[in-house]
């Protein structure tokens, strides 16, 4: 079996000095390595295409057969890594919190622990008879929400 962190710190080398950054990487028990990376601008084709040759240069079929991979993070996939985040900052997002509940709002912050979304909300002030939009920040670990996804409006 191909040896998971050699080739993640493999990628991880490759990629660095571009825009380019790894999201997720998988090897089955049949060495199927589906190998997934984003961009901070525009991903394309020919970067995967690049990273998989790279890749095949770097580890043999002659001394281990595999079946590989690679291609970008899409749209609708959710965030795995900061990178991702970043990238989004200012862009709509939808975030699924610990509890089940669906938080819409745009991107505002990213640091090493958090992130922060605003949203706009009906929000009663006291000693008002009726709510009022306000915009509310609200900051989640990541590992406190079960998905982040780019909010996708038609």
């Amino acid at each position: 079996m191909i040896d998971k962190k050699a080739l993640e710190d493999f990628i991880v080398s490759d990629l660095s000095g571009t825009d380019y950054f790894l999201v997720d990487l998988a090897i089955s028990a049949n060495n199927e390595i589906a190998v997934t990376i984003d961009c901070t601008g525009n991903a394309d084709l020919e970067k995967c295409i690049e990273l998989t040759r790279a890749i095949e240069g770097a580890f043999s079929r002659d001394d281990e057969d595999y079946e590989l991979e690679v291609g970008t993070a899409g749209l609708t996939t959710p965030f795995k890594v900061r990178g991702q985040y970043e990238k989004n900052i200012g862009n709509d997002v939808e975030v699924l919190t610990s509890d089940g509940k669906k938080l819409r709002g745009v991107l505002k912050n990213v640091d090493e622990e958090t992130f922060t979304v605003v949203s706009t909300e009906k929000v009663k002030k006291e000693g008002e008879k009726r709510p009022v939009l306000q915009e509310v920040e609200h900051t989640f670990p990541y590992d406190g929400v079960k998905r982040v996804v780019y909010d996708l409006k038609f």
